[in-house]
C-alpha cells in the first residue's frame, strides 16, 4: 500500500517529534482515519523527505517522529517557469495542476489583452492562497517535494521584461526554429495566451523581449492545455523524462 505523502511548512528534521498542521490532522484522522504506529512522508520544500511514524492521532491533533530522511529524485533538471494568461472557472486551477505534476518551478498569471478574467488587487491573495494549495497538492500526489511558487498577477509586459531564462519560448502558431535544434538551456521561460490566444501585438512585444515563437503542432489547444504539451516537450528534450 502507497504511504500518504503530505506538505508540512514547518522546519522538519530527523528523529525530530512535531504536531503536524491542521490540514494535514483533518486529512490524516478524519479522511483516512490512521492510526498510531502507522507511517507517512513529509516534505516541505527541502532537499529530503521523511518516514514519519504516527505517535498519537487525535481527532484535532496529530503528532509524529520523523525516523527516516529520503533522497528524493522527482525534481525537473530543467528550470520552467510559466507566464499563464488568467482564464476563467476551473481552467485555471487545472493549468496549475498539472504544471505542477509536469515539474514546473514558477507560475504567474498574467493578464493580456483578451484575458477575460477580472482580479481585483484585493482578491489576489485569496486566489494566490488557493492556487498554492492546488499546487502542493499535487506535488503530495505525484511524488514532488518543491511546490512550484505562485507568483502575484502581473502585466503581461512587466513579467516579459523580467525573465531572464537561457531560453525564451512564446507560444504562436509559426515557429521558424525546430525546437530540437536550439541548443540546450538549463532554464526556460513559457508564455501562454488566453482563450482567445495573443494578440500580433503581444507576441511581437515578447520577440523583441527575446522570445522565440513555438508551436506545438497544426491543432489549436485550450489555454489549459497548452502548458502539459509544452512541458512534456520540454522535459522529453532536456528535462527527466524519456
Amino acid at each position: 500500500m502507497r504511504i500518504p505523502r503530505f506538505y508540512e511548512s514547518q522546519s522538519l528534521q530527523l528523529n525530530q517529534e512535531i504536531d503536524l498542521s491542521d490540514d494535514v490532522v483533518q486529512h490524516i484522522s478524519r479522511a483516512l482515519r490512521m492510526r498510531p504506529k502507522e507511517h507517512v512522508i513529509l516534505f516541505n520544500g527541502g532537499e529530503v523527505e521523511y518516514t514519519a511514524e504516527l505517535l498519537a492521532v487525535e481527532k484535532r491533533t496529530v503528532r509524529a517522529r520523523l525516523i527516516e530522511a529520503i533522497s528524493s529524485k522527482t525534481e525537473s533538471p530543467l528550470q520552467v517557469s510559466i507566464g499563464q494568461t488568467l482564464s476563467r472557472g476551473e481552467r485555471m486551477d487545472f493549468a496549475v495542476q498539472k504544471s505542477t505534476e509536469m515539474g514546473v518551478q514558477t507560475i504567474t498569471p498574467l493578464f493580456s489583452e483578451r484575458c477575460e478574467v477580472k482580479l481585483p488587487k484585493e482578491r489576489q491573495e485569496k486566489r494566490i492562497k488557493h492556487w498554492q494549495q492546488i499546487a502542493i497538492s499535487a506535488c503530495e500526489q505525484c511524488g514532488r517535494i518543491s511546490p512550484p511558487n505562485i507568483q502575484t498577477p502581473s502585466q503581461l509586459e512587466k513579467w516579459l521584461a523580467e525573465q531572464t531564462a537561457d531560453l525564451k519560448l512564446v507560444l504562436h502558431h509559426h515557429s521558424e526554429q525546430p525546437l530540437q535544434e536550439m541548443s540546450p538551456p538549463s532554464s526556460v521561460a513559457l508564455l501562454i495566451g488566453p482563450e482567445g490566444g495573443l494578440t500580433e501585438t503581444e507576441v511581437e512585444l515578447a520577440i523583441s523581449y527575446g522570445f522565440k515563437p513555438l508551436t506545438l503542432g497544426p491543432r489549436v489547444m485550450r489555454t489549459e492545455t497548452a502548458p502539459i504539451a509544452a512541458l512534456t516537450l520540454l522535459n522529453y528534450l532536456w528535462g527527466d523524462l524519456s
